[in-house]
Formats: structure tokens, C-alpha cells, sequence
């Protein structure tokens, strides 16, 4: 196994410092989001740096849009926006305790973690149920993004703790990682509340939003995954053999992928300038998603590293496929929700990378169970022989007597 160079440790702290960082900022903000919306003129530190760095007029009516929609469920909100900068803190408790091996700690807080996700999302989740879609903030296509990482927290959180509880840290970093991955979807957002009104004049928080969720499901799915590759430093993994990856398995992906790109090109730049606002939110963090994930994949290849490269190599082909999900699932949304054809390609290109980066950690987890149980087949294999040696002797010592006897 390969040592971290200093480079990669000093990679490693900074990004876990930003990290930290952010979370302990959100934090207060989380917390105090819904009070002006239960009771106007409370304080809410978001709303105050919001209108500082942006303008009053831009908080004022992003508050008037939201007064609607948040009235109705606005003590699961509280519930959710709560233990939501709970999540925050809690967040950077479980990396340091995990870098650092404190243990109990780590368990201890890690079950208050998985618990507290699973509140935080139930109040979500009951403002989603009462929320139709076209109501929502923002509209029905912000409303398909979250309910989409709403499921993906919650299936990650789930598949963590399972992970955890039937011994593999492994899987359980990994699913663990995603999760916190998809929480961080909020405190991104802020931030591109805070930047993107500069980048684009004018534009109101509803369209804002719709910039931003062209690439955050992307974003912190890729984000998740330096994590992870990061913590793992095997160079393989016992009982992997071969690739799940093969050269006609990435060809078909990148001709997929190539197909799905060049359909949301094309339908994005039919809806003129604010197409093309869009479509270049997306593909600028796509391309460099792909190309770093590309090269550590060969990097990783060219030093021997066969378990790197072959988790590489499943996420890239996932992305790959993300664009192509996302074409085929706007039809799917026009039918099934009645959304007409704006709203379905800016809801299916939202949700389309953190889906297939959900989907790539599910088959690199299965790729490690399969590659245990591989292991574990071939030791049983091994043992077989040794206990029937004894039996197969007597057999064949036994088998000429009788023959002897009947004759």
C-alpha cells in the first residue's frame, strides 16, 4: 500500500479544513432559516448576509416567494431546518473522529447522526407531501431535485449503518461519505445564492436556483468520491479479480454519454439565452468532473493500483451515463407529472449525476461484497480436500474389499 505524499496530506487537511468551515458557518443559518417565515421580523443570519452581500430587494422577494408554499408546513420545516444545522456539526465530528480512530466516539455520534437524518428528513419529506409539486418554491423542478437527494440521504444514511453494523467500514465510509455529500447540497446553495446573482444580474432566486441545481447533485457526488478514494489507500482488494469495466463496457458508456450530451445540448439551446445559461452551468463542471476522474483512473492504472483504477473506472462509467438517464427521464417526467418540456429537461439533467453517482456506489459496494464472497468461496474450496481426504480414502480403500467379497 502506498504512503500519502505531504502533497496529498496537505490536499487532504485543507479540504477538511473548508469543509469544517462551511459547516460550522451554515450551521446558525440552518437553524434560524424559518423563523421570519413562523414569525416575520425574527432574526435569520442567512437573510441578513444574504441581503449584504446581494441586495435587501433580492431577499425580499426571494421571502415573498417562499411564504406560500413554507406556510403550510411550517413546523416540519423547523423540524428539518433544526436538526439540519445539527447535521453540520455533527458532520465534521464523525471525519475527525474517524481519521483520527476515536472509536467510541465515532459510534456514539454516528447513531446520533443516522438518527437525526432520518428527523431532519421526515420534516422534509412532509413538506414535499404537502407541497404539489407546482407549487413549491422555486417550482416542480426544484421540487423533483429535492426529493430526489431526500431519497438518496436517506437510502445512504440506511445503507451506512448496515454496512457498518455487518462489519464492513469500508462500504460504511463510502455511504457515509455520499450521505453527508447530499446534506451538503444546502450549504452550497447558500453560497451560489450569495456568487451567482454577480455572475448573472438580474436574475431571481428562481432562476438562480435553477442554475445551481444544473450541477450541485454532481458536484458533491464528485466531491464524495475524492473523499473516499482519499481514505482508501489499498492498492487492491482481496479476492478482486478482472474488471466490471472492460473496453466494450466503456465504449458502449461513452457513446451513451455522447448521445445524452449532444440531445441537452440541443434541447437547451432551443430555449435560447436562458438555455444557455444552463447548459453552461452544466457542462463546465461535467467536463472537469470527467476529466479528473479520467486521469486518476489511468494515473492509477499505470502505477498498478488495480482497486483504485477499477472504482475510477465504475464512476466514470456512471457519469458517462448520467447525461443519457437524463434524456430518456424528460419524456418520462412530461407523462408522468404533466411538466411541460422546460421544466422536465431542467428536473432531468438536476437529478441525473447524483442518481448515476448513487447507482456507482452501489455497484462499487457490490463489486467488494462479490469480491469477498469470491474469497470466501475459494478458502472453503481450499479447507474441502483436507476434511475428505479421510473419507475418500476409506472409499477407495473399502471399494476393492466388497468387490472382493462379492466375488
Amino acid at each position: 500500500m502506498r504512503r500519502p505524499t505531504g502533497t496529498r496530506r496537505g490536499r487532504g487537511r485543507t479540504a477538511t479544513v473548508a469543509v469544517t468551515v462551511v459547516c460550522l458557518a451554515y450551521a446558525p443559518i440552518a437553524m434560524t432559516e424559518i423563523w421570519p417565515y413562523a414569525r416575520p421580523g425574527a432574526p435569520a443570519l442567512g437573510e441578513w448576509l444574504l441581503g449584504r452581500s446581494v441586495s435587501p430587494e433580492f431577499v425580499a422577494e426571494a421571502v415573498r416567494d417562499r411564504m406560500g408554499p413554507y406556510g403550510r408546513s411550517l413546523v416540519p420545516l423547523i423540524v428539518h431546518s433544526v436538526l439540519g444545522g445539527l447535521l453540520m456539526l455533527l458532520g465534521p465530528v464523525q471525519l475527525l473522529s474517524a481519521v483520527r480512530r476515536r472509536i467510541r466516539l465515532h459510534r456514539i455520534a454516528g447513531t446520533v447522526f443516522a438518527v437525526t437524518v432520518y428527523v431532519s428528513m421526515a420534516g422534509a419529506a412532509l413538506y414535499l407531501v404537502r407541497t404539489p409539486p407546482a407549487e413549491a418554491f422555486s417550482g416542480a423542478a426544484f421540487w423533483i431535485v429535492l426529493a430526489t437527494i431526500l431519497v438518496g440521504t436517506v437510502g445512504s444514511v440506511t445503507f451506512g449503518v448496515l454496512a457498518a453494523v455487518r462489519g464492513f467500514p469500508d462500504l460504511h465510509q463510502r455511504w457515509m461519505l455520499l450521505c453527508y455529500g447530499f446534506l451538503m447540497t444546502a450549504p452550497l446553495l447558500r453560497i451560489e445564492w450569495g456568487l451567482l446573482p454577480a455572475l448573472y444580474p438580474g436574475l431571481d432566486l428562481r432562476d438562480i436556483n435553477r442554475v445551481a441545481i444544473m450541477h450541485l447533485g454532481a458536484l458533491v457526488s464528485f466531491g464524495a468520491l475524492l473523499a473516499s478514494r482519499a481514505l482508501d489507500r489499498r492498492a487492491g482488494v482481496p479476492g478482486l479479480t478482472g474488471t466490471w469495466c472492460p473496453l466494450p463496457v466503456r465504449v458502449v458508456t461513452h457513446l451513451a454519454g455522447a448521445a445524452g450530451l449532444v440531445w441537452i445540448t440541443a434541447a437547451f439551446l432551443g430555449e435560447g439565452t436562458a438555455g444557455r445559461r444552463l447548459l453552461l452551468a452544466y457542462l463546465v463542471p461535467y467536463a472537469v468532473t470527467y476529466a479528473v476522474i479520467a486521469v486518476r483512473a489511468a494515473r492509477a492504472g499505470s502505477r498498478g493500483a488495480h482497486w483504485a483504477r477499477e472504482e475510477w473506472s465504475l464512476h466514470l462509467a456512471a457519469l458517462c451515463l448520467a447525461p443519457a438517464f437524463s434524456a430518456v427521464s424528460v419524456p418520462v417526467l412530461e407523462r408522468t407529472l404533466g411538466l411541460d418540456r422546460v421544466t422536465a429537461l431542467v428536473a432531468g439533467v438536476g437529478i441525473g449525476c447524483g442518481m448515476l453517482a448513487y447507482a456507482a456506489v452501489t455497484v462499487v459496494s457490490l463489486r467488494i461484497l462479490y469480491a469477498r464472497e469470491l474469497l470466501k468461496r475459494q478458502g472453503d474450496v481450499a479447507d474441502r480436500p483436507t476434511s475428505a481426504a479421510p473419507a475418500a480414502a476409506t472409499a477407495v480403500a473399502g471399494g476393492p474389499a466388497r468387490e472382493g467379497a462379492r466375488g
